[in-house]
C-alpha cells in the first residue's frame, strides 16, 4: 500500500531538513529520531525495536498510523481492527488519524462491519460513497431516526452517486417515500448542472406529463442547435423558459456565429418581447465579447437592467475598451454595482476612460489615488502618469517571544517536523488545525514563523489570509538564486522576472505536483520538459529530476523564452500562454494592435488573465526589492499584436 507521499529518499529528505531549517546538528534536538522516523516510514512493513527517542518523537504517531495503514487487507482483520480502534480512541479526530479512518472506513462497509464503521465515521473524511455507507449502517444498526432527511439529502444533488447509496435509495423507496416529485426534483437539479444522462434516466419512472419537459431540457442540453431549430420551426410547441434559455446558451458558446444567424427567427417564433429577449442577447454578448468580436456591444445594449450581473456587467465594460468605444465603456464602468465600482480594477478604467475622452483633470486625480496603493492597476495608474512606481511596504508585526512560544505548541512542532520530513500534505492538515484554534493575532505569528522555517506557501498564504500582503521583505524572498540566475542567464530573461513566474506557479514549493502532473517550481509539465530540454541541447530530464530546482528553473525559463520568440518578444502573450497554452494565447492576438492593458483585461479566462496580471506585478515587486529603487514601467504602456512570421532560425531555442 502507498502513503500519501512516501519519501524520494532519506538523504534526500534529510538534506531538505538542514536546507531550510536552523535546526542542524548540534542546534537541532529531534535530528537522529528523524532520521529513523524517516526510515521508517518510508517502509512500514518492516517492523522492529523502535527506540525510546523514536516513540518520544512528535511525529511517532504518524509512523504508527502508517503501519496500521499497511495492514489492511494484510492482517487478520479482528487484530487489525481492534488496533485501529484503539488508535482512534487515543488520537480522537486529531489529524493524525485522517487516513487511516479513510482507508479503515471503506474497509469495514466492504466487510459489513457496520457497529465498528458507525463508531469510527466522522464528516471530517467522509466523501458522498462514505456518507452514504453511513446511511447504510445506520440502517443494519435500526438506527432510524430521522433517516429520511438524511437519505433525501443524499438524494438531492445532481451528481451522478455512487453504488454505495443504491440501498438507502432502495430503502426510501420502500417506504414509499420518493414520490415522482422528488424524482422530478433530482432530474432538475442534474439538468442545471449539464447532466443530461441522469436526467434521463430518472424521468423513465416518471409520468409523461412530467417526464416530458426533463426530456425536452436534455435534448436541448444534448443538441441545442438542432432543438433550437425544432422549436422555431413549431413555434407552438411549448418549452419551459429556463429550458430554452440553457440550450442558447449552450449553442452561444459552442458556435456563436449559429447562434446568430438564430436569434432574430427565435424572437419571432416565440413571440418575444424586448425583456423576453434579454436572457438570449446577454448570452450572445458574452460569447461575442469571449470571442472579442465587435457585434457584442449592440447585444449588450439589448440586456435588460433586471438580467445584467456582475459578469455582465464587466464584459460589456471589456467589450467597450477592445472596441474603443470609451463612452460606452465609461457608461458601462458607471453602470456596476457599486461595490464593484469600487474596485482598483474598475476605478482604473473609469480614469482611463475618463483620460480617453479628454477630461485629464479627473483621470489623474484618479490616478494619483490608485498609485498610493499596492496592485498591478496602481502599478498601471503610476505609468499613466509617467513615474516610477515603488510599493509600498507594511512589514508584519512579528514577535520574536510570541512566535518561539508558539513554535512550542504540539500541533505546530508536528506541522514543523512534517514539513521537514517532506510529508507536506499532512503537514498543511496539522497547519490547518493548529491554526483554526489559535486567535487572530497569533495567525499572524504563525505566518511570520512559517515563513522563518522556510515554509514558504504556508507562510505566504497565512499570511495572506489574514490579509497580510505588503510584507514584501518576508512576503517576495529570494531562496533559490542560484537557480533562478542560471536560468535567467540560460533563457536572456530578467530575473525579476523569473522570480515572479516562479512565485506565482508554485508559491516556491520545489516540491509543488498539480493535479495536471505539472512539476516543481516553474510547474513543468514531463513532456514539455523533454521538448524543451531537446530544443534548449539541455540533458533530457527525468520526472524526478523535475523537482530540483537546478533543472527546473532554467527548464521553465527557456520554455518562457521559446514563447516570448513566438510572440514576438512580446511578454503579455508569452505569459499568457506559459499558464493557458500556446495555442490559446494565439487565438487571443487582435487582427490589429491593442493596447496591452486592453488586451490583458480581454483575456477571455479568468484564471489567466489574473495569473497575466500577478505575474507582472510580482516582477514590480521582486525588481524593487533587489535594486531598492521605483520602477520605470514604461513597457506596460505597450501595444499587443500579431506578430510578424517569425524569420528562419528564430524560433524556439537558444540563440546560434
Amino acid at each position: 500500500m502507498r502513503l500519501n507521499r512516501v519519501f524520494r529518499s532519506v538523504v534526500a529528505g534529510t538534506a531538505l531538513c538542514c536546507a531550510v531549517a536552523p535546526l542542524c546538528a548540534d542546534n537541532d534536538p529531534y535530528a537522529a529520531a528523524r532520521r529513523e522516523f524517516q526510515a521508517a516510514y518510508a517502509q512500514p512493513e518492516t517492523r522492529g525495536a523502535d527506540s525510546a527517542a523514536l516513540q518520544a518523537y512528535p511525529l511517532y504517531p504518524y509512523l504508527q498510523a502508517a503501519r496500521l495503514q499497511h495492514d489492511l487487507g494484510t492482517a487478520a482483520p479482528g487484530a487489525v481492527d481492534t488496533a485501529v480502534a484503539g488508535f482512534l480512541k487515543q488520537y480522537g479526530e486529531q489529524p493524525v488519524t485522517r487516513s487511516l479512518r479513510r482507508a479503515w472506513l471503506p474497509d469495514l462497509a466492504r466487510r459489513k462491519a457496520w457497529a465498528a464503521f458507525y463508531a469510527a465515521y466522522t464528516d471530517a473524511v467522509a466523501d458522498t460513497a462514505l456518507r452514504c455507507d453511513l446511511l447504510q449502517a445506520r440502517l443494519a444498526l435500526n438506527l432510524g431516526k430521522d433517516l429520511a432527511p438524511a437519505v433525501t439529502e443524499q438524494w438531492l444533488n445532481g451528481r451522478d452517486t455512487p453504488p454505495e447509496c443504491e440501498p438507502a435509495f432502495d430503502w426510501l423507496r420502500a417506504q414509499q417515500l420518493l414520490a415522482p416529485s422528488l424524482v422530478d426534483r433530482r432530474a432538475r437539479l442534474a439538468l442545471a448542472a449539464g447532466n443530461a444522462r441522469l436526467a434521463r434516466t430518472l424521468s423513465a419512472g416518471l409520468p409523461p406529463e412530467l417526464a416530458a419537459p426533463l426530456r425536452q431540457w436534455a435534448a436541448l442540453i444534448e443538441q441545442p442547435q438542432r432543438e433550437i431549430d425544432h422549436l422555431i420551426a413549431q413555434p407552438e410547441l411549448p418549452v419551459e423558459p429556463a429550458a430554452l434559455q440553457d440550450g442558447w446558451m449552450r449553442l452561444a458558446r459552442a458556435d456563436v456565429d449559429e447562434a446568430l444567424q438564430r436569434f432574430q427567427p427565435l424572437l419571432d417564433a416565440r413571440k418575444l418581447d424586448a425583456a423576453g429577449a434579454s436572457p438570449y442577447a446577454r448570452a450572445l454578448a458574452l460569447s461575442l465579447a469571449w470571442s472579442r468580436r465587435p457585434e457584442a456591444l449592440p447585444y449588450f445594449a439589448r440586456v435588460q437592467p433586471a438580467d445584467v450581473d456582475e459578469r455582465t456587467g464587466e464584459w460589456a465594460v471589456r467589450a467597450a475598451l477592445w472596441a474603443g468605444d470609451w463612452s460606452r465603456a465609461a457608461q458601462a464602468v458607471a453602470a456596476l454595482p457599486p461595490a464593484l465600482g469600487e474596485l482598483p480594477r474598475w476605478r482604473y478604467w473609469a480614469a482611463r476612460t475618463a483620460e480617453l475622452q479628454g477630461d485629464a483633470a479627473a483621470a489623474k486625480a484618479a490616478y494619483t489615488q490608485l498609485s498610493a496603493k499596492d496592485n498591478y492597476y496602481a502599478a498601471l495608474a503610476a505609468a499613466r502618469l509617467k513615474q516610477p512606481y515603488a510599493p509600498h511596504p507594511q512589514p508584519l508585526p512579528f514577535d520574536d517571544a510570541a512566535a518561539a512560544q508558539l513554535a512550542q505548541q504540539p500541533a505546530l512542532v508536528r506541522a514543523h517536523e512534517l514539513f521537514l520530513c517532506d510529508l507536506r500534505p499532512l503537514a498543511a492538515v496539522e497547519w490547518q488545525a493548529a491554526l483554526d484554534a489559535l486567535e487572530p493575532a497569533s495567525r499572524v505569528q504563525a505566518a511570520g514563523l512559517a515563513l522563518r522555517w522556510g515554509w514558504y506557501e504556508q507562510g505566504i498564504a497565512s499570511a495572506s489570509k489574514q490579509g497580510i500582503f505588503n510584507d514584501y521583505e518576508r512576503l517576495y524572498p529570494r531562496p533559490y538564486d542560484a537557480a533562478v540566475h542560471a536560468g535567467a542567464a540560460l533563457a536572456q530573461l530578467p530575473e525579476d522576472l523569473v522570480y515572479a513566474l516562479l512565485r506565482q506557479e508554485s508559491l516556491y514549493d520545489a516540491q509543488a505536483l498539480s493535479r495536471a502532473g505539472a512539476i516543481g517550481l516553474l510547474q513543468l509539465l514531463p513532456d514539455t520538459a523533454q521538448r524543451t530540454a531537446r530544443r534548449w541541447q539541455r540533458p533530457p530530464p527525468s520526472r524526478a529530476g523535475l523537482f530540483d530546482p537546478a533543472i527546473n528553473v532554467p527548464l521553465g525559463s527557456a520554455e518562457l523564452r521559446d514563447l516570448l520568440n513566438l510572440f514576438g518578444n512580446q511578454l503579455p502573450p508569452a505569459i499568457a500562454a506559459y499558464n493557458a497554452g500556446p495555442n490559446a494565447a494565439t487565438r487571443w492576438l487582435p487582427d490589429t494592435p491593442r493596447d496591452a492593458a486592453v488586451w490583458i483585461e480581454n483575456i477571455p479566462y479568468n484564471e489567466t488573465r489574473d495569473y497575466v496580471q500577478r505575474v507582472l506585478w510580482h516582477s514590480v515587486v521582486f525588481g524593487w526589492r533587489r535594486s531598492g529603487e521605483p520602477q520605470k514601467l514604461d513597457s506596460w504602456l505597450g501595444q499587443v499584436s500579431m506578430p510578424a512570421a517569425p524569420a528562419p532560425g528564430s524560433m524556439p531555442g537558444p540563440a546560434p
